[in-house]
């Protein structure tokens, strides 16, 4: 990546120097006080009047990249900086703010150079090596990461969020003790912080004792609270009261953590439903008839996908024991490659999956060139498979069989009571939009089911279904039936996946440390009183579980 050309200390000086005076300017100083304000639109009016009449202006330009961020214009912010340091090459606080927008967009190497490139300068810069913490990990370079949190907490051990970062990372490797005392660390720094509460208990197995619960409900009645510590708050007291069996209090809790993230986010599930239609009618049998051939011939990737909360951890974590697999995490890559073909598509263009079909073979193979190019940088072992265990790739499985034909595709799929009703329960980062009304996932679950339905009737025996209270039961036999479809020899290892100490990112990364247990099963039965909304939009899939609906088949 091009960083821009190298300076001498008196341009790099008189770059300064332009740079602080701009910021001197009146109309520049009440943009920023917007900016304070998280006044956009003023913001924005006030950057673009300026640089209207000083389009070179390279802290007007970095400021309207932070409109730009802020708005989740990640792509124009990009652009904006880039400008900004073909400029000002020496602009520091614009590549900062770079690296920033690379890792928000998932390219994490490429923010990592731009990080490695300020602390060549800059190497006691705290923020810098914090973010480079936080982008090794993504890449699944803990130790390095845990090593450069440390060496940030030895200097200021007074930052609460810099400590849940640490907590992340040591409860991904395994070290579950450390990490809850890293985030009892930031607790006792920040008692109201929502998103520590909710790591603790997304630990799942970490009780909380009445002090907490006390502590919760204080930060709850305080003044000031934002609305993420507030939403996270909800959904760690939910669980909380769910362990003491006031399921009544503790449904309350979860409804409304819930109704505070559903009401951001704006989900419409008949966008889900049209493109399960518009897959449905592309991808028939003599569709990929027409096709046979197309796309790379690479075996490496298992796809693990169906809903959140399946068990595709566990399958993942039986997996990667077996010598010739290995774990990576959920990888944002395929949809990324399907987000150029309409996946977001504007009013007017073709959406996707319909532009799939102007593809030819050679284009397909180097999509999938380009997917396993893209996974390189995950894959750390030298093992020849590897997984992707994004769950939402099952609105992709179209796609996968047109550029990697021999990837393995595993679909994890649980009760869709216990399943969605888990779903209910969980915080997400990011994405799973659907997860924050009972409604839209039972509708979510049942599009879902159809699509792998009409996958089963046009690629017979493509993908290979875990049922998952059936490997509760029968361990042995449906890790032997999974490996056999994988083409895998059984190993002893897979059995005793518990045993298996690679990182694991997801909310189970704790559950599956541990042999195969009935723990998780039917924990809906207690709040099945307030499930009305999800039984009734789940329909006749509820009641054909394990099979979908004989219609649909």
């Amino acid at each position: 990546m091009r960083v821009g050309p190298a300076l001498n200390a008196t341009g790099m000086a008189a770059e300064r120097s332009a740079i602080a005076a701009a910021t001197r300017d009146p109309r520049l100083l009440r943009a920023a006080e917007a900016l304070l304000d998280n006044d956009i639109p003023v913001a924005e009016r006030l950057l673009r009047s300026h640089l209207k009449e000083k389009p070179t202006d390279v802290a007007a330009i970095r400021m309207m990249a932070e409109v730009a961020g802020r708005l989740g214009r990640y792509a124009d912010a990009e652009t904006l900086l880039r400008r900004a340091l073909e400029l000002a090459p020496s602009f520091a606080a614009a590549r900062s703010n770079l690296a920033t927008i690379l890792y928000r967009q998932n390219r994490t190497a490429e923010a990592l150079e731009v990080l490695d490139l300020l602390l060549a300068g800059e190497t006691d810069n705290l923020s810098h090596q914090n973010l480079k913490a936080a982008a090794l990990g993504r890449l699944g370079s803990y130790e390095e990461a845990i090593a450069l949190y440390e060496g940030v907490l030895a200097k200021v051990p007074g930052q609460p969020k810099v400590w849940m970062s640490y907590g992340h990372a040591l409860k991904t490797v395994g070290r579950q003790q450390d990490g809850i005392a890293a985030y009892r660390r930031a607790l006792a720094l920040a008692p109201a912080m929502g998103e520590v509460w909710w790591s603790l208990a997304n630990l799942k197995t970490v009780p909380f004792g009445d002090e907490d619960v006390a502590a919760m409900q204080a930060a709850l009645a305080g003044d000031g609270l934002g609305h993420d510590d507030r939403l996270h708050l909800h959904f760690a007291l939910g669980k909380a009261l769910e362990e003491r069996r006031d399921f009544a209090a503790s449904f309350h809790h979860y409804e409304e953590g819930n109704r505070l993230r559903h009401d951001r986010i704006g989900f419409d599930p008949e966008e889900v439903g049209a493109l399960v239609a518009r897959s449905k009618r592309l991808f028939t049998a003599g569709f990929f008839r027409d096709r046979e051939g197309f796309g790379s011939d690479a075996p490496d990737p298992i796809f693990i996908l169906g809903m959140p909360r399946s068990g595709s951890t566990l399958i993942e974590q039986i997996l990667s024991s077996h010598p010739l697999v290995e774990g990576t995490m959920e990888l944002p890559d395929l949809p990324a490659i399907a987000g150029r073909f309409g996946l977001r598509a504007r009013p007017g263009e073709t959406p996707y999956p319909d532009r799939l079909a102007e593809l030819d073979a050679a284009q397909c193979a180097a999509l999938g060139a380009e997917y396993l190019e893209r996974t390189r940088i995950q894959r750390k072992t030298g093992r020849p498979l590897f997984i992707d265990k994004l769950p939402n790739n099952w609105a992709h499985v179209g796609l996968i069989q047109l550029i990697l034909p021999r990837a393995g595709i595993i679909d994890a799929r649980r009760h869709p009571l216990d399943c969605c009703f888990s779903n209910f329960k969980q915080h997400y980062a990011r994405g799973q939009g659907f997860s924050y009304s009972l409604a839209d996932m039972g509708l979510y679950y049942a599009d879902y089911v159809a699509l792998m339905a009409h996958f089963d009737a046009v690629l017979p025996g493509r993908v290979h279904r875990v049922i998952h209270e059936r490997l509760i039961d029968d361990p042995e036999g449906e890790i032997r039936a999974l490996l056999g479809h994988l083409r895998l020899e059984y190993d002893p290892a897979c059995l005793n996946f518990h045993e298996n100490r690679r990182a694991v990112r997801t909310a189970s990364s704790e559950q599956v440390r541990r042999p195969i247990n009935r723990q998780g099963l039917d924990q809906w039965q207690p709040y099945e009183r307030w499930l009305g909304p999800l039984k009734q939009a789940l329909g006749p899939v509820l009641t054909s579980y394990p099979d979908p609906p004989a219609e649909w088949q």
